[in-house]
């Protein structure tokens, strides 16, 4: 059974626990949902502004297209999710606990996710614009497509990440741990000359 529209607002919803519940244009907005824990769930198109969604553990849910707007994400932990398309805007993350889920077309313009584990995420076209990824583990993520400009990557190690030429010219990349593909890959988009022969 699919709720659509239905209004959260303020609800109080700590510690509940969720398995396959279905939500299509919903409004969490300013909702108590901390430590709440999601399996299997869907959130298509919801809005998730100012709700405190700390602690809360999330496991093979969908949150596609959702509005995440000074969100508070702390402590939070998310496995196997798909985060396709959502946007994140001002939202408290660190620590944030994120792995084998999918931020494909997701925008996370401006996060602050210094020192954040995110490797092997698939970040697909996502939009990373002036992101603090200062200190992150990329390792094996996929980058392909993702919009970089003014992204930091500081002391990231981004060995086996899947970067493409135009995420390689326009992201800040000093300090960044690179494998030799990429260096190589680095070099070439930036119109160096690079000899094989020797």
């Amino acid at each position: 059974m699919t709720e659509r529209g239905e209004d959260y607002r303020d609800a109080i919803l700590t510690g509940q626990e969720w398995t396959g519940r279905q939500f299509v244009d919903c409004t969490f907005v300013e909702a108590d949902m901390r430590g709440i824990a999601t399996k299997g769930c869907t959130f298509d198109n919801c809005d998730f502004t100012r709700t405190d969604l700390g602690e809360s553990r999330h496991s093979g849910s969908a949150f596609r297209s959702c509005t995440f707007s000074r969100t508070t994400l702390t402590e939070s932990e998310f496995t196997g999710c798909s985060l396709l398309g959502s946007t994140f805007v001002e939202c408290r993350f660190r620590p944030w606990k994120i792995s084998d889920c999918d931020l494909t077309l997701a925008s996370l313009t401006e996060a602050a996710l210094r020192k954040t584990n995110l490797s092997g995420l698939r970040l697909r076209e996502t939009n990373l614009v002036g992101a603090d990824l200062r200190d992150t583990d990329l390792r094996g993520a996929d980058l392909t497509g993702a919009r970089l400009a003014e992204t930091k990557f500081d002391g990231a190690d981004l060995r086996e990440a899947k970067l493409d030429a135009t995420g390689l010219t326009h992201a800040k990349l000093a300090g960044a741990l690179v494998d030799l593909d990429t260096a190589v890959a680095f070099a070439a988009a930036h119109g160096l000359r690079i000899d094989t022969s020797s």
